[in-house]
Order: C-alpha cells, then sequence, then structure tokens
C-alpha cells in the first residue's frame, strides 16, 4: 500500500487531532460517511486497527514500513511500543516538522527530498533517515532554502518544542540532545494496542 495522498481532513474526522498530517481542522462534528452520526461499540480489533492506522497517517508511513519499524523495536530492550514511538519519533522528517522548520510531515519529506537540508554538514535527501543524540541538522547554504524555512518558522505546525531538541533560529539549526520522552510525543495514541494489532500477524 503506497503512502496516503487521498482528504486528510475525512482521515482526522475518523481518527482524531493528527497534527502531522494536516494543520486543517474539520467544522464538522460527525464521523465521514454515511454511517457517521451512529453510534455502535467497536470491537477489540476495531480499537487496535484504529489506533495503527493513527500512527500510520501521522507518521506517513506505509503498511511494509510500519511493520519493520514493529520488528525493529521488538528487538530492543525494553517497552516496545515505547521504543516504537522514539523510533519513529526520530526520523529526519518529523525531527524537521518538531523543530518548526515545516508545518506538517509531508512538507518536511518533501524539504528533505528537494536538498533543502542537511544533517551534520552532509546533504540527505532519505526521509526516514534515523538521526541520532548529537546530530545537527542545517539548512543548506541556499537563499531559496533559507527563505523557505525563514516563512515555515514564523508558522509552526506545533507551538512547542519537545526538551530533547534545540533551535537555532538565527543560524536555522537544530540539535538533537537526547531521545525523546513519551509526554512529547504530539499525538494522543495507545501504542500498546499497536504493538497487540501485531502481535498476532
Amino acid at each position: 500500500m503506497s503512502r496516503y495522498r487521498g482528504p486528510r481532513l475525512k482521515i482526522c474526522r475518523r481518527l482524531g487531532n493528527l497534527s502531522g498530517l494536516t494543520r486543517k481542522k474539520s467544522k464538522k462534528q460527525s464521523l465521514p460517511g454515511e454511517h457517521g452520526d451512529q453510534s455502535r461499540k467497536p470491537s477489540e480489533y476495531s480499537l487496535r486497527l484504529e489506533e495503527k492506522q493513527k500512527i500510520r497517517f501521522n507518521y506517513g508511513l506505509n503498511e511494509r514500513q510500519l511493520l519493520r519499524y514493529i520488528k525493529k523495536a521488538k528487538k530492543v530492550q525494553g517497552a516496545t511500543g515505547l521504543i516504537l514511538l522514539q523510533i519513529l519519533e526520530m526520523r529526519l522528517d518529523n525531527i524537521i516538522f518538531r523543530l518548526g522548520m515545516a508545518p506538517t510531515i509531508p512538507a518536511a519529506r518533501q524539504l528533505v527530498n528537494h536538498n533543502h537540508i542537511q544533517v551534520n554538514n552532509k546533504n540527505v535527501s532519505i526521509c526516514s533517515y534515523q538521526c541520532k543524540p548529537g546530530d545537527i541538522i542545517q539548512v543548506k547554504q541556499k537563499k531559496s532554502s533559507q527563505v523557505l524555512i525563514k516563512k515555515y518558522l514564523d508558522f509552526p505546525g506545533l507551538l512547542s518544542i519537545p526538551s530533547h531538541l534545540e533551535l537555532d533560529k538565527n543560524q536555522l539549526t537544530g540539535k538533537i540532545n537526547g531521545i525523546v520522552e513519551r509526554e512529547w510525543v504530539a499525538i494522543e495514541l495507545n501504542e500498546l494496542l499497536i504493538v497487540e494489532y501485531y502481535s498476532r500477524k
């Protein structure tokens, strides 16, 4: 399944606020679809599926990528759900979004693909690049890149920068000081249900 390119507000109405997917807010209160107003008790499977879909759409992953991250998280000692979130939060596109250099994760992905971003003075054009504590994220010394990022920094997607990140607006650089803590993850979900969903696969 390829990356989602359809209407984003419909996804947000179904799954709740996904700050990584879009900044727009829907005025409609009901769920999308013909039977959106009808209340029904969700099954255990649908609850787990919904949590999995939240993480997929928020971080812009396809099914195969998410399954690969789950397998990677299971190999690391500790709570699998928390490790999964930490791996996703350390992706380059997400780091750019959390620094405020892009309004959404798809916008951050475009910045990386178009070679506007450098990591430790090296050009990186891979969105899924895993950043590490100590890495320096820089904007390329090109006028078009600098103007674009400055425009985004004036209207950041999220109000606060997480404690593990540091931003220098004058130099247009960001530094990763550590691994993200659970309370700084900018999406409301139960990661345990995601692990349970994939434990049956």
